[in-house]
């Protein structure tokens, strides 16, 4: 992998609370996860939208951390390993007050059988 500076960017701050894509589409997330460039925030591979891992695959960035509160791991998706990063741009997670899965409201009472 290449340096860092061209996968982090510790000045950006995520794109707002949620999954951009689900929010759009008033759809609902299991976790999410931010992009450590630009700041998108998406939803993870358990969601049905899998929009974190679908925005690697249409930016080619690699890197993101968990936006869930309490965690502070990075995911390389290039790499598919994880990875030492450093401290984001605040905040760090949904907020607190934010269900998960979430966002309240949207969660289908039989989301279990609908994630992957």
């Amino acid at each position: 992998m290449g340096s860092a500076d061209h996968v982090i960017d510790v000045t950006v701050p995520p794109s707002g609370p949620g999954c951009a894509e689900c929010d759009a589409a008033n759809g609902w997330w299991v976790h999410l996860r931010r992009c450590a460039l630009c700041g998108h925030v998406g939803c993870c591979d358990s969601s049905p939208g899998q929009h974190a891992s679908g925005h690697f695959a249409e930016t080619g960035h690699p890197i993101v951390q968990s936006y869930e509160p309490g965690e502070s791991w990075f995911w390389d998706y290039a790499r598919l390993d994880y990875y030492d990063g450093p401290t984001l741009t605040p905040p760090d997670s949904h907020p607190l007050d934010q269900p998960t899965p979430g966002p309240r409201g949207r969660v289908p009472q039989d989301w279990r059988s609908k994630v992957r």
